[in-house]
Parts: C-alpha cells; structure tokens; sequence
C-alpha cells in the first residue's frame, strides 16, 4: 500500500511538474519519457503512472494542439504520442486521443508548410498507428479527408523518408477498407503527373498493389501512365513499364495500346521545344533529347516488351499501324534510342509475323531491307539521310494481321 501510495505521487508530482513548468522543463519530460516507454504496452505504461497513464496524455494532446502551428518540441511530442497510440493492448490511449480530434491534428500537421520533414514522417507513423488498429480507424482517416492529406505530403516532400511513409499510408489505408479503397486508387492516379520524380516512381510503384485489390481499372490512368514514359528518371519509367504490363489485363488494355502506338510518332507543335534548362549555355554538357523523344523509345521498348510475352497483344498492336508507327521511330534522326528500341521491336515482329516482314520489305527496298536484316540493332548507325526519309515516309498497314496469318 505505502508502495502505490509512493508511486501516485511521485506521478502527481510529474504532472504538476509538467502544468507549472516551462517549455524547457516539458522537453526534458517528454525526453525522459521517450528513452523510458519505447516499445512498452498498455499494462506497463499504465503501471509507470500509477493507472493514471491517461492523465499525462491529457496534457499532452492538448499542448500539441495549442503549440503543433509553431512547432514547439512538436518531434518530442509525436513520439510520445506515437509510443501510447502504438502500445499493444492500449486500446484505451487510442480512443481518448481520438475523442480530442487527433486525426485532424496530425493530418493539419502534415500540410503545414512550416513544418519540418521529420515531423511530418513523425506525423505519418503516427497516423499509421491508427491505421493499422482497424478499418474503422482507416475509415475514420478518410473521412477527415486523410487521403488527400497524405498524397499532397507525398508530392510536395523533399525528404525520400517522409515521401516513403506516406507512399505506405495511403497502401495501408487502401486494404482491408473497400468503403475508401477507390478513393486512394485515384488519389495514386492524380499523383501521377506529380512534378516529384520520387513521387511519380511511388505512386506508379503503389498503384500496382492497389490496382489487384480494386480490380476495376480507371480510365483516368491511361493518359498520365503514358506520360511518364516522358521522364528521363529511368527508375520511374521502370514502374511506369510494370503498371502498364498490368494492366493488359484489365478493360483499358485496348486504350493503352491506341497510346502506345500514338507515341511512336510525336506530333511536332509548339509543345516540342526544349526546356529552357537544357539550352541553359552555364551547362554545356546537358544534352538531354526532347522529352517526347524519350516518350517514343520507352513507347518503342514496351511494345517490344508486349509482343514477346503476349501473342494476342502482338496481333492487336499490329493492327493499329504499330508497324508503320515503329518505323517512323526508326526514321528519327534526332534520337538514337528511338531508332534503336524501334528496330529491336520491329525485328521481332517480323521474325514473328510473316505478313509484318513482306510489308517492311516492300516498304523499305531491298538495299535498306538488306541493310536491316545483317544488323537490325545497328541499323541507325549505318542507314542515310535518306534512307531515314524513307523510313518516316512509309506507307505500312496491315488491317487484317488475323486473317491473314490464317
């Protein structure tokens, strides 16, 4: 008995501490706090303040709504708070830091232009806490509008750390939650055209796992999907490439092939200037190729990629003057990589396709034919001017593939 009776005063002596104290004085009890109950659960926290835990969260929800705006000790904080919300059977801590409004307090934190990266990747593993106690919590989250919340933190972050924790919010927020599911698949899709390239990677990156669990794919994706293929972030491409994979299995397949095709042929207009930066005369040595050209080699490359896992797709592709588009590609002089993925595709399809290496043939000669045929990879490099025009200028179509492979 003189033992509890020790214990709560020494607890009420803390607390009074804490209600008379200075911000000095409330950072080193939060400091203690946090080197103390790292990973204890509800029973020991509530055994450290004589079962009076819930008074200390008190104060401390209510100082981190007074001060969160100004950002004092607001790291210290979320930890703390971070340490009740993610204690194992401490289901208590979380109702009372919800009944307060807490959800709206991290969330309000996360869009704070003041705020500091690593108090917003705090705010985030706080809200994954809540998360991860249920759906109704992830529910709870989404209609204090959280998906948006968490998808503008992922765009605008400059810390990869942050942008990863919010990348895992939203994933966590879309399973095991078919009332908001939807709603963070086209928050993933209108990250897309984000002007963060890690952005850009997560979300394309995200919306592969998302993609199996709504199982119905937008029509929205297909246009800032195949924008991406513009991007010379090589890693973003890559998850561009696999979303697009994907999605040959889903109702926009024959959209995303329209785009595709569509790609291997720039349209020359005003949009086709060169950013301003790679012309900048203090960097000589930036010689980057117009964004469209880098569009119309991955365009070329996933093609290629399409056709050699999927026959079925191959034969639709053709059908809708992917041939003649492909040769177009290798027509263009101002972007090696783009002959080059072009004439990797178009070799394969006509090995493939008889009917696809009687039109090429026809199409381009027999001398450029020739000049094709001994090195398809190479052919950029040893084809002329002219021979280029020819390539741009060919007349291949080839409507009927099906039937005429029967």
């Amino acid at each position: 008995m003189a033992k509890a009776q020790t214990a709560i005063s020494s607890v009420m002596a803390m607390l009074q501490e804490w209600d008379k104290g200075s911000t000095s004085v409330r950072l080193r009890i939060l400091s203690d706090f946090i080197h103390t109950s790292k990973n204890k659960t509800g029973p020991e926290l509530e055994a450290d303040f004589a079962q009076a835990a819930s008074l200390f969260l008190a104060r401390l929800t209510a100082w981190i709504r007074l001060t969160y705006m100004v950002g004092t000790c607001l790291s210290q904080q979320l930890q703390a708070l971070t340490i009740f919300l993610s204690a194992s059977s401490g289901h208590k801590f979380l109702a009372e830091f919800l009944e307060v409004g807490g959800v709206l307090t991290v969330l309000e934190i996360l869009g704070l232009k003041q705020a500091k990266e690593e108090d917003k990747t705090q705010a985030l593993y706080l809200l994954m806490c809540i998360a991860n106690a249920g759906r109704k919590y992830k529910e709870l989250i989404c209609e204090s509008y959280g998906i948006r919340a968490v998808a503008e933190c992922l765009a605008r972050s400059k810390s990869e750390e942050t942008q990863e924790c919010a990348r895992h919010t939203l994933q966590t927020l879309a399973q095991g939650n078919p009332k908001f599911e939807s709603q963070v698949y086209k928050g993933l899709i209108a990250l897309l055209p984000s002007s963060s390239p890690k952005a850009q990677q997560m979300a394309a990156q995200t919306l592969r796992i998302v993609q199996k669990i709504v199982r119905q794919a937008n029509p929205n994706i297909v246009e800032p999907l195949v924008e991406l293929l513009k991007s010379y972030h090589l890693e973003v491409q890559f998850e561009a490439i696999e979303l697009i994979k994907d999605l040959m299995s889903y109702d926009v397949q024959e959209q995303l092939l329209i785009s595709l095709v569509a790609a291997l042929v720039p349209v020359k207009d005003k949009h086709m200037k060169r950013p301003e930066i790679l012309d900048d005369p203090n960097i000589p040595e930036l010689k980057r190729p117009l964004p469209v050209y880098v569009q119309q080699a991955a365009a070329a490359k996933v093609i290629g990629i399409l056709v050699r896992e999927m026959r079925d797709i191959a034969e639709k592709l053709i059908q809708k003057r992917c041939v003649h588009n492909l040769m177009v590609a290798m027509g263009n002089e101002d972007h090696a990589d783009s002959q080059r993925q072009a004439s990797i595709t178009l070799e394969y399809l006509a090995s493939t396709f008889p009917i696809v290496d009687e039109n090429i043939r026809e199409a381009m000669g027999d001398i450029l034919y020739q000049l094709r045929m001994s090195n398809p990879e190479m052919l950029y490099m040893n084809m002329n001017a002219v021979q280029a025009d020819v390539l741009r200028s060919n007349k291949v179509n080839i409507p009927g593939i099906v039937e005429g492979m029967e």
